[in-house]
């Protein structure tokens, strides 16, 4: 399995607009990150080419990212909840077209959303405007998997602040943002993980996302499998001086960075 993390950034994006901290000043690459989204590619024999694509998120950065990646076909989209930095990018889904229908899976609130706010994507293709996406918009269920192609896809609940969202579980990977906390269940559901990315949206507490030292406590909750921690604000020092006070097991992601299961 192949992971590509497109991006670790928060709701505004780093840098912030109008913003000069030295974050937003910083000449490191590492920390300029675009809107959350991950590319997993995992090995598939009944795929055209050997290899399965899954999307997680595809929100307004997600044109920008895609150009940094190779074309290829995208077998399915998994979308974690509505909020616009995980969802406005897919009207970018065009050129992806020519490969056939886009799969894009989401919870039946999510859908009606979506379906609500690009409506012209989702009318009968007989009366569809030439050169919309071609999106197959697929409900999903917390804790029923989801087949793409061999691999199996389990979505998990998460609490995003009141706001029920969505996490992912592929195989021995983990993929979990926005989280401010988790029932029991589903964190059972992640033991035996080796690797994940979570959410650690800055050092003090917030309505709806985990801290800094709360994500660390999350993976020490299941035992430690190596994380990498993705929507971070710009209130996370600079890259090269928060990784430096971080456990050995924990990472600050940043965006084209690739892991390997």
């Amino acid at each position: 399995m192949k992971i590509t993390i497109l991006g670790t950034g928060t709701s505004t994006g780093v840098p912030q607009i109008g913003c000069r901290c030295v974050v937003c000043t910083s000449k490191d690459p590492r920390d300029r990150r675009l809107r959350c989204s991950s590319l997993v590619e995992v090995e598939d024999t009944t795929a055209p080419d050997g290899v399965r694509r899954i999307l997680i998120d595809c929100g307004p950065d997600f044109r920008e990212q895609m150009l940094k990646v190779d074309f290829k076909r995208l077998d399915a989209i998994f979308i974690t909840h509505e909020h616009y930095d995980h969802v406005g990018g897919l009207d970018d889904l065009r050129p992806f077209s020519i490969f056939g229908d886009v799969v894009v899976y989401a919870e039946q609130t999510v859908v009606q959303h979506l379906r609500q706010r690009i409506p012209y994507c989702f009318t009968p293709k007989e009366k569809r405007y030439p050169g919309v996406p071609s999106i197959d918009l697929e409900e999903m269920t917390p804790h029923v998997p989801v087949q793409v192609g061999s691999v199996q896809v389990l979505p998990l609940r998460v609490m995003h602040g009141k706001l029920p969202i969505l996490g992912f579980r592929i195989g021995d990977f983990a993929y979990i943002t926005d989280m401010l906390t988790m029932p029991d269940a589903d964190v059972a559901l992640l033991q035996g993980v080796r690797k994940m990315i979570v959410n650690g949206l800055r050092h003090e507490p917030h309505m709806s996302h985990q801290t800094l030292e709360q994500a660390i406590a999350f993976t020490e909750r299941l035992g430690k499998p190596e994380a990498w921690l993705i929507h971070m604000s710009h209130h996370i020092r600079p890259h090269a001086v928060e990784e430096q006070s971080l456990p050995q097991h924990v990472h600050l992601a940043y965006d084209g960075e690739v892991i390997q299961l």
